[in-house]
């Protein structure tokens, strides 16, 4: 059993706009059901991609296709204000993702203010960066609820990924072929630092990763983790955290 912490849906009724000259090919609620089908997938979270813009429409949308146990992280948006952050909340968004890699809206220093005020209506922050550029910042988004994408991302971020950690941040064990570090190697060393931080995902359908998601990189986390904690990253863990 399998609560998917990070997927993407891109259905052709809503249109997408470039991301550095991307746009992904369509990928429908039918096809991520027919992929994740052998991997026992009950729940996830539907997470904005940089191509679908501020708007979470479509992810609400896809959301409630998948079922009840599907849930959003729309993406930050700093044009937001207090009322529109209630609004969202009010939606069912649970987060919102502050996409540091490829946003330039977005300083860590506007996102961590911005995280506080989500904070206020229940959302939390997801970041997508090179967490080696929050080590300036630990103590500060140690006050926060919030959870690293793919593992990190880098080497050299590993050890921020684990001080976040131990801080109380959830880490996604997603994106092996898109991470420039030893997957295995960042599962041990996180899962030591705090055994309830990992939550599975298959970040499906992988755009512009060097590899898509296989059904081996769930076969490697049951590996590094054993039964207990691979069961905590699975599914327990995420499905508190999102609560679904």
């Amino acid at each position: 059993m399998m609560f998917d912490a990070h997927l993407h849906i891109f259905d052709p009724a809503h249109p997408l706009v470039a991301n550095q000259g991307f746009v992904p090919a369509p990928f429908t609620v039918a096809e991520y059901r027919a992929r994740v089908a052998p991997l026992g997938v009950v729940g996830g979270a539907v997470v904005a991609a940089s191509p679908q813009g501020a708007d979470p429409a479509p992810l609400l949308a896809a959301a409630r296709a998948l079922g009840p146990r599907f849930v959003v992280v729309a993406a930050a948006d700093p044009a937001r204000d207090d009322a529109a952050l209630a609004a969202l909340a009010a939606s069912g968004v649970r987060g919102l993702r502050f996409n540091l890699h490829r946003d330039p809206a977005w300083t860590i220093g506007t996102m961590i203010e911005h995280a506080r005020r989500a904070a206020a209506h229940g959302l939390h922050a997801e970041i997508y960066t090179d967490a080696a550029r929050l080590a300036p910042h630990v103590e500060a988004l140690a006050r926060l609820r919030i959870v690293i994408d793919h593992l990190g991302m880098t080497g050299a971020g590993l050890p921020v990924t684990c001080d976040l950690a131990r801080a109380g941040a959830k880490v996604k064990a997603t994106g092996f072929g898109r991470v420039r570090l030893d997957p295995a190697a960042a599962l041990e060393a996180i899962a030591k630092a705090a055994p309830d931080a990992l939550m599975a995902a298959t970040d499906l359908p992988s755009t512009r990763a060097d590899r898509p998601f296989a059904d081996a990189d769930i076969a490697l986390i049951e590996h590094v983790l054993g039964p207990a904690l691979a069961r905590a990253a699975l599914y327990d863990t995420a499905a508190a955290f999102y609560r679904a």
